[in-house]
């Protein structure tokens, strides 16, 4: 197959620029005007480069050029960051370029986190991402383009290193605040396992216009259960507090 990376210099794309290499296909990325002025993303491009990858120049300010791009494979995968929600947005560009193409046998959108489609609950910030995210889908489908929409819960870079506490990447030898009493389940995923089952996916035709949930039963473990491990490593105890969903949620108000 013939694959589209757009985002390949960031945190997910990266590993799936990764893992469409080493599965054997033929590798494209989508090369931005202003990655010429990020010497770190530049340098990582021309590194896909030497790997066998092919560099491919477009920018979502020139239609023709996406138009172009999208023309030269079957599979398109957009990872962009949803850490800024305009960025989601810019995949319409994208969507109608698929749509003009009319060659691309999958799309796979910039999601890779919780299923938007059941976070209608979800509080501000993070609601108007899970929306743009949905407004993405809905162009998808009405466009009539074959997707995949990828859900991978929780990266563990994010929140399995840091014992899931705000701030920090790293664990804590002394203390930890527990969520409640610590013992709501969430699914951690390593994010090369991400990047590896969302290539196997775009040939599968048990994974067309279906959302594929990444969730290995091992990696369904609680906050406690994850603290519990990190202290069996230390030999060591830590100093436990909790705070109650209605103190998170006004601690949050200052956020928004």
């Amino acid at each position: 197959m013939k694959v589209l990376v757009v985002g390949g210099t960031g945190y997910i794309g990266k590993r799936i620029v990764k893992a469409s290499l080493a599965q054997g296909h033929t590798t494209y990325v989508l090369l931005r005007p202003e990655t010429a002025y990020d010497i770190d993303k530049l340098q990582m491009v021309l590194g896909f480069k030497e790997q066998g990858a092919i560099l491919i120049e477009a920018s979502f300010s020139d239609p023709a050029s996406l138009l172009h791009a999208v023309k030269q494979v079957d599979v398109v995968i957009c990872t962009m960051s949803g850490a800024h929600s305009q960025n989601l947005t810019l995949q319409l560009k994208l969507v109608d370029a698929i749509k003009e193409a009319g060659n691309v046998k999958r799309f796979l959108p910039s999601e890779f986190g919780m299923d938007p489609s059941r976070m209608g609950h979800a509080l501000e910030p993070g609601r108007d991402t899970f929306d743009k995210k949905m407004i993405v889908r809905k162009a998808i489908e009405d466009a009539g383009i074959p997707f995949t929409y990828v859900s991978a819960n929780c990266f563990g870079g994010f929140f399995v290193g840091n014992l899931s506490q705000m701030g920090p990447f790293i664990p804590s030898r002394d203390k930890v605040c527990l969520y409640g009493d610590g013992s709501v389940k969430a699914i951690f995923l390593d994010e090369e396992d991400v990047g590896t089952y969302t290539i196997k996916t775009i040939d599968d035709p048990r994974t067309l216009n279906k959302t594929l949930y990444l969730r290995p039963q091992q990696n369904i473990i609680s906050q406690k259960e994850l603290v519990g491990m990190w202290e069996k490593l230390i030999g060591k105890e830590l100093e436990k507090s909790s705070i109650t969903a209605e103190d998170f949620l006004a601690s949050m108000k200052g956020l928004l």
